[in-house]
Parts: C-alpha cells; sequence; structure tokens
C-alpha cells in the first residue's frame, strides 16, 4: 500500500482520478499546435524576456545545450528561427522559471502535505533557491549553509565501515567537467559505486553493440540520414521522446529514403511530420514519414527480425551475392556459419505469429530492404526494456552485418539516448564496472589507488540500500524514486538510509521519500550563467552520435545561493577526504579548463580538449565501427546466435509496457495532456486493444485496479482508466511513474540488468 504518514511520506503519485477527457488521435506531429505549445509553457514559467532569451541561445553555437533529450544539432548552420523542439523548449522554460523555494516555502510544507500532490504539482513549485536540511525525526527541511552540508557529507561518509556502503548516483543531465570529478571523487573516496540513468535505459545497448561490434555507441552521424536507402525504427516514439529527429527523418524522406515504424503503438510523429519551420509544414503539405508502419507485439522484434532474416536468407540462396554484402561478411566478421545455421531453422509462420503479425507483412518489410545496403536501424527503450533486450539488439545487428551496412556512408547503428548527457556522462568514467585501463590512467595521473572490484549497478544499489548494505545515497541530479522500477521497494531502500543527499534544481519526489536525514543542494541549470571561479564558465556534453561540444549559460540564477555542480563534487571532495587527497580540487573550481586538462590526459579522444571544445560545432569522438573497424577481440565484427524467448500470458492477462505521455519528459511532468494520443486531464489511464477489450468483458472508460504477479509478489496500481487504442492485441500501455510500483525489482534484463519496465505481465481488476 501506499504508505501516507508524517515519518514515511507518500512514495507513489495520489490514486485519485482528475477526470479525463478524449479527443482525436492526432495524424501529424508538431505544426502549429507544437508551437503554441512552446510560447505558452514558456511565458506561463519565464515570462517573455527571460523565455525568449533562453529559447534564442537553445543550441545554438555559443549558447547552451538543450536539458532534454541527446539529439543531435546539425554540423553546419543551425536555424535561424528555433533550433529546438516543442519538448526542449518546455524543458528550458520550466528551468527558466521564475518560481523559486525559500526557506519559508519548506517551513510552511511538511513533506507529508507535499507528498500528497503529484509529481506534476510538484514540479510546478518552482526552483529551490538554498541549500536544505532534514534533521532525524523531522517532519520539515530547514535552511543549511553549503560550509555545513559539506561537512554533513563528509561525517557521514567517513562514518562509514566500507566506502563501498555509499553510493554516487548520476543522471545524465550532468556536464562532462562535473561527471568526471565525481568519478574521481567517489574512486578517490574507494568505490566504484557509481549506478547511472544508463543502468535504467541504454545499457542493454551498450553491452551488445560492445560484445558485437567493439564500441557501446551508435555509428551514425546526422549525414548518414541523407544517404540512407531505408530507415528502420524500433521500439521508438521520436515525435514525443526525440521531436527533432523528425526533421532529419523527413529530409531523408525528401531524398529517397524509405522510412519503417515497427512499434506496439501507432504513434503519430512516426506517421506525420508538420515542420513549424517550412511553408510546407505550416500548411501542411506532404507531412506523411511512414512507408510501412508493423504493430509489433511488445518484445516481438526478435521475433520478428529472425523471421525477416529467414526470408532473406531464402532469397540469398536462390541468387548468392545479390542480397548479402558476402564480401563484408568474409572479411569483416566472425560467427556467420553459426548464425545461418539457426536461422535456417526459423518457422517463419510461427515467429510471426510471436511478434503479433501475418507473414505478408514481415514479406513487406523483406521486399523493401532485399536490394539495399543501405540501412540505419534506430531503436530506444521498446527494445531495452526486456529481458531478452540484449539478444534482441544483437541480432539488429546481425541483420547490419549481412547487409554490410556498418562502416558506410548511409548506413550504421543509432541507438537514441534519451538525456542530453548520459552517453557523456558514461564516457568521463561514470560507470560501475570501468575499465582496467582507465583505474591504470587515474592511478598513474593522480596517485592515488582507485578501487578494481565492480561496484553497484542502480538495481544491485537498490537492493543494497533495502538490505543495509548501503546507507549513504547521493545523486547527482534526477528523480531516483520516480526513475526506478518497484517504487515501495525502491522507497524502503532509501529510506533505510542514515544520510540521502539529492544536487537538484527543482522538487521532485525523492526530496519527499528520504533516509535518516537528507539535503537537498540545489544547482545550477544548463540556462544560467555560471560565474564559479575567475570568468564566465562554460562545460559540455556528448550527444547521441559522439559530438561534444561546449554549453554556455546565459540567463542570471534566480538565486545567489546556487552552486554549479562541478563546485557542489570539490565541496564534497575537500570536506570528505580532507588532507589525505592526492586531488588540487581547489583548483577546478577556479576555472574549468583545469577540468578539461585532466579530461585530456585520462580519457581517449579528448586530447587538446580546450582547444577542440571552443570549436564553433564541438567535435566528434573516435569511433571504431564509423570506420568500418571493430574494437573485438578478433577485431571482427561479431555474428550472435540468439533465440526468441515469448512470455507465456494467460487468458485474462496482458503483456504492460510503461511510456511517457507527450506532456513529459523522462520523470518530468510538464502538464496532464498526451495530446498525439487524443487523452486529456489525466494521467492514470491504461491504453487496451479494443479486441481485447470485447474479449475480457471490459470497457472504454472502466475504472480498473493493474495487478500483476511476479515469484509468487502481488503488486497492486490503484485507479486506472481503460482508454479503448489501437495497440497490438495482448498488450496494454500506462505512463510512468504512476506504473513503476507495477515493475519489480528483479525482472530485469539479462546482462546488463536493466528493469524490463517493458514487459510487465497484468491484470485489469475492477476497481474498487
Amino acid at each position: 500500500m501506499n504508505q501516507k504518514s508524517d515519518n514515511n511520506p507518500a512514495a507513489e503519485n495520489p490514486e485519485e482520478l482528475t477526470g479525463l477527457k478524449r479527443g482525436s488521435i492526432k495524424k501529424v506531429a508538431a505544426g502549429i499546435p507544437a508551437v503554441k505549445s512552446s510560447i505558452q509553457k514558456t511565458l506561463a514559467e519565464a515570462g517573455l524576456s527571460r523565455g525568449m532569451k533562453a529559447l534564442w541561445s537553445l543550441n545554438k553555437k555559443g549558447g547552451f545545450d538543450c536539458p532534454s533529450c541527446a539529439w543531435p544539432d546539425p554540423d553546419d548552420e543551425r536555424s535561424g528561427i528555433a533550433e529546438y523542439c516543442e519538448n526542449g523548449a518546455r524543458a528550458v522554460a520550466d528551468e527558466a522559471t521564475t518560481k523559486k523555494l525559500s526557506a519559508h516555502f519548506f517551513k510552511e510544507n511538511s513533506l507529508h502535505d507535499l507528498a500528497l500532490l503529484t509529481d506534476y504539482k510538484i514540479n510546478l513549485k518552482g526552483r529551490i533557491a538554498q541549500p536544505m536540511y532534514l534533521r532525524k525525526g523531522a517532519t520539515h527541511y530547514e535552511p543549511i549553509s553549503w560550509e555545513d552540508a559539506f561537512s554533513l557529507i563528509g561525517n557521514a561518509l567517513n562514518a562509514l565501515v566500507s566506502p563501498d556502503e555509499a553510493i554516487f548516483y548520476t543522471s545524465g543531465r550532468t556536464s562532462n567537467e562535473a561527471a568526471f570529478l565525481y568519478q574521481l571523487f567517489a574512486r578517490e573516496f574507494g568505490t566504484n559505486n557509481m549506478p547511472d540513468c544508463s543502468n535504467m535505459c541504454h545499457e542493454s545497448s551498450g553491452v551488445a553493440l560492445g560484445e558485437s561490434l567493439g564500441i557501446g555507441k551508435g555509428s551514425v552521424t546526422l549525414d548518414d540520414f541523407n544517404e540512407a536507402e531505408v530507415i528502420l525504427i524500433l521500439g521508438q516514439n521520436p515525435g514525443t521522446n526525440h521531436p527533432r529527429m523528425l526533421t532529419a527523418l523527413q529530409k531523408a524522406k525528401a531524398r529517397g529514403a524509405k522510412i519503417v515504424a515497427i512499434n506496439p503503438l501507432p504513434e503519430t510523429g512516426l506517421m506525420g511530420f508538420d515542420n513549424p519551420q517550412t511553408v510546407r509544414g505550416v500548411l501542411g503539405i506532404k507531412p506523411e514519414l511512414t512507408d510501412l508502419y508493423l504493430p509489433v507485439k511488445i518484445n516481438g522484434d526478435l521475433a520478428l527480425l529472425q523471421a525477416v532474416e529467414k526470408l532473406l536468407l531464402e532469397k540469398e540462396s536462390e541468387m548468392p551475392g545479390t542480397v548479402f554484402d558476402t564480401a563484408f561478411i568474409q572479411e569483416n566478421t566472425t560467427g556467420y556459419e553459426a548464425w545461418r545455421e539457426n536461422i535456417g531453422r526459423v518457422d517463419v509462420q510461427k515467429f510471426s505469429e510471436q511478434a503479433g503479425l501475418d507473414s505478408g507483412q514481415i514479406e513487406d518489410l523483406v521486399r523493401l530492404i532485399q536490394n539495399k545496403n543501405k540501412l540505419i536501424v534506430c531503436w530506444a527503450m521498446g527494445l531495452t526494456q526486456h529481458r531478452n533486450a540484449v539478444d534482441t539488439i544483437k541480432e539488429v545487428i546481425n541483420l547490419l552485418l549481412l547487409k554490410g551496412s556498418i562502416g558506410k556512408p548511409g548506413a550504421g547503428t543509432c541507438p537514441v539516448r534519451g538525456h542530453s548527457n548520459v552517453q557523456g556522462d558514461r564516457t568521463m568514467g561514470i560507470y560501475e564496472k570501468p575499465s582496467t585501463a582507465f583505474l591504470d590512467t587515474l592511478e598513474n595521473h593522480f596517485q592515488f589507488a582507485p578501487p578494481r572490484a565492480h561496484g553497484y549497478d542502480t538495481v544491485d544499489s537498490i537492493h543494497a540500500m533495502y538490505h543495509g548494505k548501503a546507507s549513504v545515497f547521493i545523486a547527482m541530479g534526477g528523480n531516483f524514486l520516480s526513475a526506478t522500477p518497484d517504487t515501495h521497494y525502491t522507497a524502503q531502500a532509501l529510506r533505510n538510509c542514515k544520510l540521502t543527499v539529492q544536487v537538484s534544481t527543482k522538487l521532485n519526489r525523492s526530496h519527499l521519500v528520504h533516509g535518516e536525514e537528507a539535503l537537498i543542494l540545489p544547482c545550477l541549470g544548463r540556462s544560467d550563467q555560471d560565474h564559479t571561479g575567475s570568468e564566465l564558465q562554460f562545460v559540455s556534453c556528448e550527444n547521441s552520435m559522439g559530438v561534444v561540444q561546449q554549453s554556455k549559460g546565459v540567463l542570471k540564477p534566480i538565486s545567489d545561493q546556487l552552486l554549479s555542480e562541478p563546485a557542489i563534487v570539490c565541496g564534497m571532495a575537500l570536506a570528505t577526504l580532507k588532507d589525505r587527497t592526492k586531488i588540487e580540487w581547489n583548483k577546478y573550481t577556479q576555472h574549468y579548463d583545469r577540468i578539461r586538462e585532466e579530461i585530456a590526459i585520462c580519457v581517449p579522444g579528448f586530447e587538446d580538449y580546450n582547444s577542440k571544445v571552443r570549436q564553433p560545432a564541438g567535435f566528434y569522438l573516435p569511433n571504431c565501427t564509423r570506420e568500418g573497424k571493430f574494437d573485438t577481440a578478433d577485431s571482427k565484427a561479431q555474428f550472435y546466435v540468439t533465440t526468441p524467448k515469448p512470455l507465456s500470458l494467460q487468458a485474462d492477462e496482458l503483456l504492460m509496457m510503461t511510456i511517457r505521455s507527450h506532456d513529459q519528459f523522462n520523470t518530468t511532468v510538464y502538464g496532464l495532456n498526451d495530446r498525439y494520443r487524443g487523452i486529456y486531464n489525466e494521467r492514470r489511464v491504461v491504453l487496451v486493444n479494443p479486441d481485447d477489450l470485447k474479449r475480457l468483458g471490459q470497457a472504454d472508460g472502466e475504472i480498473v485496479d493493474l495487478v500483476g504477479y511476479f515469484n509468487g509478489q502481488r503488486r497492486i496500481a490503484h485507479h486506472f482508466v481503460i482508454v479503448s487504442y489501437p495497440i497490438a492485441k495482448g498488450c496494454c500501455a500506462t505512463y510512468f511513474p504512476e506504473a513503476n510500483v507495477l515493475v519489480p525489482i528483479d525482472s530485469v534484463a539479462e546482462q546488463s540488468n536493466t528493469p524490463a519496465s517493458k514487459s510487465v505481465v497484468v491484470k485489469l481488476l475492477k476497481g474498487n
């Protein structure tokens, strides 16, 4: 149950319904409605002058990087009108708000009362204006000085029996400079417990890409979209989650590329796009994007890919050398014969049924790609958050290897990252399983012995806190509670800590579910001017395609008590490590060039960092697959043998996936509408196919409880409204974080340990 008391504020959003209103499912994304939404949010939060100043600098050369998704900026000229999308504008407006939370706010509002609000209403309260402290047993935060806050952290860390009793979490918002210092602090303290949001999103991609190709990053650039013949988009909703990607897709289509959307939902952004920066877009002329839409069942992608490959293999056998790139396979890969033997046993009809498709739909895709070898495959959480996620992505790579679609223009892998610097954080060393080479470099350069044992990832960290093996939790950004699975289990894990520390810009639910003591450390946002040290500073970020560029805020901070993330890390390090540190932490707050000088020495690809990052468009990091090379043990790309393992559902069960609404980015909820899906003023909804409703004896608009069973445990989410929707049969969809309570902590992807948030078996029971 959702515990509600002064000592245990609610971990879940309130279970009350807000009043569902319905509209039509939109056929085209963006356009004038997106412009109106952006302007309304900007004016409401930041006002005309402050809001427009921020938007004018967003993603511009010399401006600041969007705090929303990680889609790359164009290498050449940026738009003179707006180099951002609707969600980027809303993210900036949210950060640039003039509403701020002072000590008076926290004195007037108990944690119990704040926790009774929805995440949407909590976020509306504003920016945190000063450091706040929650004493043991207290019900209200109170102000604390920065010096005392750092001292409290240092004392708590130094009181631990082992450094491995501390956990250092990182969100994707953190800059390269802050991330590098953060991992350096954690490792000099003595632990590799560095979970991050990658563990919950693209960890499966990193594992699969690393094992198959030798690098855990995608290979394509934006220019490749201009030369692609076919672009496959699997398990991704760019219209809501990466809207600027639609421009790249539209340009690719104009150049002749065919676009295939493979998704359980017919998402609006995949079907059509009105670019509001063009006359044709404003007038709605030829907005269509997708040439072929395949409504695959949730987690039916692996079966689909293997059915496609079986048909391609048959055609290759009939006409050798005309379907597969045999020269590429022979020269650059291993494992092909084992793969061929496995695929030869595939029953296309059976696998088509597992995918929720008919064989004719499979054949449509085969015809589209049979004679093409410039293929780009894009994917996101719809592929990564399943128990067999790593195998599914390896099969994506198998398909690309068959066509020789790696290391050539117009072809390659494109895992689309969900947060603006989540890839950069990993590059900077935020990883619980660091390489020996990286640790050796740190040891040689900084003259301390970093820990060698692997640390906790996100799921392992939750277990460690729950079982008392870790008792200090520090989060560099993010909303850990609302981003993670198994809400009540995670909440209890946090409550079991002696100290929880949140480095944040705005209030969120993770501030309300806390350890015995808790700190909120307010930091500068991307849009804020950073006057740390002797001059205005900039930081840097890495996007989904491996481009590193600078980000320089333009707005006056809403409070003079905010510190930058690098300054906060240095403050914690000095208060904790004191005289035993080998590192000159003070010099990093004098000028961020000093941090980048260290990165240039320690991280491959960042040589001459301070010079390269000052180039107007930044610079590309080295990428072996982009050059047709593979950093594997035998320097060849690896074919892998995989086997679909479909879940067996009872007659009254559905397979549920958690998704975003259009009015949210990750755990930040901007509003209660999902405009493209025609859902308004409600988030407690469950999308179900009308045929399933008829079969289950339930109806559109009915209120139900969602109940899941896993390993003998029962989980329940109360009061959801059924929305009849064209989702694949046997499937349903809900928004997170409202449905996170149903995601079992132990249901994870093999190898990557990513929570299987897209594979939750549920029943719909009549609500009380």
